[in-house]
């Protein structure tokens, strides 16, 4: 008798996340591993999925998320698993769980994360465990954040770091790039990292470049500054030799608006010289803490959560200013911290940036938001869905190429990210035709319809809209030494 296959896979609508053509194929799964793919015709499976009509792709790899201490609190991740999700990349912006541990408040924007409590992971060893201990529903692969190390060694933000402070920053890095994190991330917009100068981020980035990881960036300026902030995080990178990766690259503020391809051609040049990329999601609104630095009358700004005046969440600030009589900046200070959403781009530059070569899928999804951008639950269906079989902005191949193989070769995720003899099976099967993300800046917590089942490390993990009851994600520790120069010719 012939071996029959864990799970096999029959005649799907194959994209395998390497930018080629589709086609239809069978794909057969023993243990965690991809084994065949092709005619299989005379194989046999335990489980057999007949795919006929459905399109197969890797399990989408969200290159920038928040989820760092809800894969181990919340582990079934259903915003992520139903859209298709199959590894999160957390530790963005410079903040994340580990190397942390806090005796007072969370300092902004780490409270994103969580609170005190959430905090608990000393070392990246630790965080690690934690995360196998959880076994959350899908894998989790961690940068280390600058903002997360500030708060370990600094008595106050509103300052440079001292030589020493540095050394025991970079100490604390190394250690945890040695125990398998990714990388470092900056989020120096932000006030508690505004302060530090290029030649505190240079001894870091150093850092990362001898260990062969990645360095992502929040800018430091993504409106009007947005060109010399570029720059700044292009000679930080080359200085330290590490790839990098600019977070949700975006033209911010109506002043900013129509300057993606200034943007764009600045990110084409660097690249030709050194490993440079970008991560963005397909809404023209961003969400973060409540920052006095963006409060503008140009855009609507909307209150998600507000620690100190709870019961005015889920409005305008507009609205909230009008009631309390007060100006849009008094309001929004009476109500930190809070959170908000930022309707502060323009459709057309996110478009060229969603479509350009270099650029990625992350959702920046905040999970511990009580009401989250559509984001967190809809971004990666809205980019194939909306931009990529409505709007024909882009082709299905490359939407795929840059939520799975693009994403793998960039974080250095081994044998993630394609459909290929011998890949992890982290696998979608979905229906192109009822493909939709659902959520809404309204109804923000909504699963997509049309996936039609998730594999994670060869096991179902999702299937017609239900969770399985098997959690098979994994901590995935970066095993390649990234290169810093370009991996491949770029577009004019």
């Amino acid at each position: 008798m012939s071996h029959q296959h864990d799970l096999l896979i029959r005649r799907a609508n194959l994209i395998d996340g390497s930018g080629r053509d589709a086609f239809v194929a069978d794909v057969a799964v023993d243990g965690e591993r991809i084994v065949a793919v092709g005619d299989l015709a005379e194989a046999r499976g335990r489980e057999e999925i007949a795919a006929e009509g459905l399109t197969l792709t890797p399990g989408f790899i969200d290159v920038h998320t928040h989820d760092d201490t809800n894969v181990i609190r919340t582990p079934e991740m259903l915003p992520k698993l139903s859209q298709g999700v199959t590894t999160v990349v957390v530790g963005n912006c410079g903040i994340s769980a580990s190397p942390v541990s806090l005796d007072g408040e969370v300092p902004d924007p780490m409270n994103l994360l969580g609170r005190a409590e959430d905090f608990r992971y000393p070392t990246f060893a630790a965080y690690a465990e934690a995360v196998a201990t959880a076994r959350p529903s899908v894998n989790v692969a961690a940068l280390i954040g600058h903002t997360s190390l500030r708060s370990q060694v600094m008595d106050r933000f509103d300052r440079p770091a001292s030589p020493a402070e540095i050394a025991a920053m970079r100490a604390q890095l190394e250690t945890a790039l040695a125990e398998g994190a990714l990388g470092l991330s900056s989020g120096l917009a932000y006030r508690n990292a505004f302060h530090a100068p290029s030649a505190e981020m240079n001894a870091l980035v150093a850092a990362v470049g001898r260990a062969g990881g990645v360095y992502t960036t929040h800018l430091r300026d993504e409106f009007a500054g947005l060109p010399a902030a570029m720059d700044e995080a292009f000679a930080t990178a080359t200085h330290g030799q590490a790839p990098l990766v600019i977070s949700h690259l975006k033209c911010a503020g109506a002043g900013n608006w129509g300057n993606a391809p200034l943007a764009l051609a600045k990110l084409d040049a660097a690249a030709h010289s050194h490993g440079v990329h970008c991560d963005c999601y397909p809404y023209t609104a961003g969400s973060s803490t409540l920052d006095l630095g963006q409060v503008t009358d140009e855009i609507e700004i909307f209150i998600t959560w507000s620690d100190s005046h709870p019961e005015m969440a889920r409005q305008p600030l507009k609205t909230i200013a009008a009631q309390w009589e007060l100006s849009l900046l008094e309001a929004a200070r009476r109500l930190q911290p809070a959170g908000a959403v930022y309707h502060n781009m323009s459709e057309a530059d996110m478009r060229q940036v969603l479509a350009h070569p270099l650029s990625m899928v992350g959702s920046d999804g905040l999970p511990n938001d009580p009401h989250p951008h559509p984001r967190l639950w809809g971004a990666f269906p809205r980019v194939l869905a909306h931009y990529s079989r409505d709007l024909k902005l882009l082709p299905l191949t490359e939407a795929v190429r840059k939520m799975t193989g693009l994403s793998a070769a960039n974080f250095g995720l081994t044998d993630r990210g394609e459909i290929r003899v011998g890949a992890f099976a982290d696998l979608v099967l979905l229906d192109l035709d009822k493909l939709e993300d659902t959520a809404t800046y309204s109804a923000p917590i909504a699963k997509a319809s049309g996936i039609e089942l998730v594999v994670v490390n060869g096991v179902i993990g999702y299937r017609h809209g239900q969770a399985s009851a098997t959690r098979a994600g994994r901590l995935l520790r970066r095993e390649v030494q990234l290169s810093p120069r370009p991996s491949r010719p770029t577009t004019a």
